[in-house]
């Protein structure tokens, strides 16, 4: 027991996931000389308990150079946010080290000039590279993080890919595709199964309540979901489930190599379960309890699908059911923890599950997109032609016009709507989403529609102007 107590505690050690990402050519600015391979244990005592350098501070750590940070309760809005953001700011976030040192200066001013002192002299290949900053910015503190230094371009571009299949902007467009190009029966229960997975992952990262990996001496390639919890990796969970998921649902259905697809999946989750690591946003532990957590949810949802698809399109009751426990999932996850992006990214993805689910049932009830029958399976896969790829690419971007037209109504509608419903100022749109009752419904109705218009609303579009 004990053995594997350590081993789970090397596993989370932030200094694996800076030794890996030191291998992928990722060097910090940090104020003094941080270096994965290096740091003595001693040095390993300045991590503070969200990932900020204090070098007056020393705790006592778990063994895995960083100590948990404790749950809050969601109280007084105002004071849990003032709160939320002095520790989102520090969770792992290496711009608040420049900050507090005075030695904000980025090491690196262009190709290959190193700063004298920035730590980094001694580094192998610190004479190239080019120093970059984090894409987004932090979503709750609008913190942009630190400038670091990228040595090997392209596995920095292979890993930006990777995780971005775990963002709002690849789910817009692969679940749309999916639906309008390749098969409405596969789309909507692959959107099932990404719903529950993701509402599962986010609501026990707020139950255990994991910080993110020190910094330093990780570097954060990334800064936009730093103030979310870590355990465990959701993006592994994503990265995991819709790859063999989508392998599950189509082998059989779709006439194509078996390991083709087997190794098409197994790519996708390798990439983005360690574009994680690679980001600085995970551990090794939290990545590979993401990907064991969702296939254990995998093993019981798959072989349940066709009972729950079954009872949206055909249970007369099934509407209010869908919008009721959506709503309700919704409502126990925001009690779980004080106001973060975690919190508005489970009520979007409950709204569109609740959508999706909801026009399923609106088009078996109007014999819309029926499902084919057991005689016209399986589907051969169409020859690739130039015509097939320009109807496939302009229903892509006109359905997704109308979905981020749809988007950005209901958000100008809905906000102002809900905050006067519940009396909440709607001057400062930012402060008013903090509010629990505000960021629910706000989240549940605007991508709930979305949802509803990806089954619904852009397939009928299409039929009305033939590209059905």
């Amino acid at each position: 027991m004990e053995k594997m107590k350590q081993q789970l505690r090397y596993l989370q050690d932030p200094n694996l996931v800076a030794r890996f990402q030191h291998l992928c050519g990722v060097r910090g600015t940090f104020p003094g000389a941080v270096c994965a391979d290096s740091c003595k244990p001693a040095d390993q005592t300045h991590s503070h308990n969200n990932g900020v350098f204090h070098p007056h501070i020393t705790e006592s750590l778990t063994g895995a150079g960083e100590s948990i940070q404790p749950r809050r309760r969601i109280g007084d809005a105002s004071t849990n946010l003032k709160h939320e953001i002095g520790n989102a700011s520090q969770n792992g976030a290496a711009a608040s080290v420049a900050a507090s040192a005075g030695d904000a200066a980025p090491a690196r001013v262009g190709h290959g000039a190193v700063r004298p002192g920035s730590g980094l002299e001694g580094l192998p290949g610190s004479s190239q590279g080019s120093t970059v900053k984090p894409l987004r910015r932090n979503s709750l503190t609008g913190d942009a993080g630190q400038e670091f230094v990228i040595e090997n371009r392209l596995l920095y571009y292979l890993f930006t890919f990777g995780t971005e299949l775990g963002n709002e902007f690849f789910y817009i467009t692969f679940f749309p595709f999916i639906i309008w190009n390749v098969e409405a029966f596969v789309g909507r229960r692959l959107i099932m199964v990404w719903v529950w997975v993701m509402y599962l992952g986010q609501c026990t990262k707020d139950v255990i309540g994991w910080s993110r990996p020190a910094s330093p001496p990780v570097v954060k390639v990334e800064v936009f979901y730093n103030s979310e919890y870590s355990m465990p990796s959701t993006h592994a969970m994503s990265g995991t489930a819709i790859p063999f998921a989508l392998f599950f649902m189509t082998y059989g259905r779709w006439e194509y190599p078996s390991t083709l697809g087997f190794s098409l999946a197994l790519c996708w989750c390798l990439l983005v379960c360690s574009s994680r690591i690679y980001m600085g946003m995970h551990s090794v532990l939290d990545v590979i309890a993401g990907f064991l957590y969702s296939l254990l949810i995998l093993l019981f949802f798959l072989p349940a699908l066709d009972l729950i698809d079954g009872f949206n399109l055909t249970c007369r009751y099934a509407p209010l059911i869908i919008i009721s426990l959506h709503l309700g999932l919704g409502l126990f996850s925001f009690t779980l923890d004080t106001w973060s992006t975690s919190r508005g990214d489970t009520a979007q993805i409950l709204g569109t599950g609740a959508g999706v689910a909801l026009a399923s049932h609106v088009n078996h009830y109007l014999g819309l997109l029926p499902d084919p029958t057991p005689d016209q399976l399986p589907f051969t896969m169409p020859v690739i032609s130039a015509s097939l790829v320009g109807v496939a690419l302009l229903r892509l971007v006109l359905g997704v016009l109308v979905l981020v037209a749809t988007r950005a109504l209901m958000k100008l509608l809905t906000i102002p709507l809900v905050c006067w419903v519940f009396g909440v100022p709607s001057g400062d749109t930012r402060k008013a989403r903090q509010h629990m009752e505000v960021e629910l419904p706000y989240r549940y109705l605007v991508y709930g529609t979305v949802g509803f218009n990806v089954l619904f609303l852009v397939p009928l579009l299409f039929s009305y102007v033939r590209l059905g």
